[in-house]
């Protein structure tokens, strides 16, 4: 599968996220060896009653415990917002080979924007980071879209 279908799947699961009342952002794990999705997620902080809820961390959880290792060296990780400081730490210490995200967010990213967190010299270990700039305006439309609707 190409990055694109990876990102189609995150795709689907933010607008299952939206249809679920969460903010729409979703995740996969991806191991690029085989092709094979290890982890997937969708934001879920309100239905699951917990902060760091985000995809990102989600689909990580699913794909260490998979795996049997909290560390996944070697994987992909794709997700349709710039991670936020939290998920771009779990990232970090899950030694994530490569980020690719779709839309960028000049408030709450910290990959792009804020802290830029993996140029900082605390940071260990830093993923190659690409964006996906075919979904950029989709995924950007779709949180507008969910955000607009919760002002109304």
């Amino acid at each position: 599968m190409s990055d694109e279908q990876y990102m189609q799947r995150a795709m689907t699961l933010a607008q299952a996220a939206a249809d679920a009342g969460e903010v729409p952002v979703g995740a996969v794990v991806v191991d690029p060896a085989t092709g094979e999705i290890v982890g997937e997620g969708r934001n879920g902080p309100i239905g699951a009653h917990d902060p760091t809820a985000h995809a990102e961390i989600v689909a990580i959880r699913a794909a260490a415990a998979k795996l049997g290792n909290y560390r996944l060296p070697g994987l992909d990780l794709y997700v349709t917002l710039e991670p936020c400081a939290m998920c771009a730490g779990a990232i970090s210490f899950a030694r994530i080979r490569r980020l690719v995200f779709a839309a960028t967010d000049e408030k709450g990213g910290a990959v792009l924007h804020g802290p830029k967190f993996f140029d900082q010299p605390t940071c260990h270990w830093r993923p190659e980071v690409r964006t996906c700039s075919e979904f950029a305006a989709d995924s950007a439309l779709m949180l507008k879209h969910f955000f607009r609707a919760r002002r109304a």
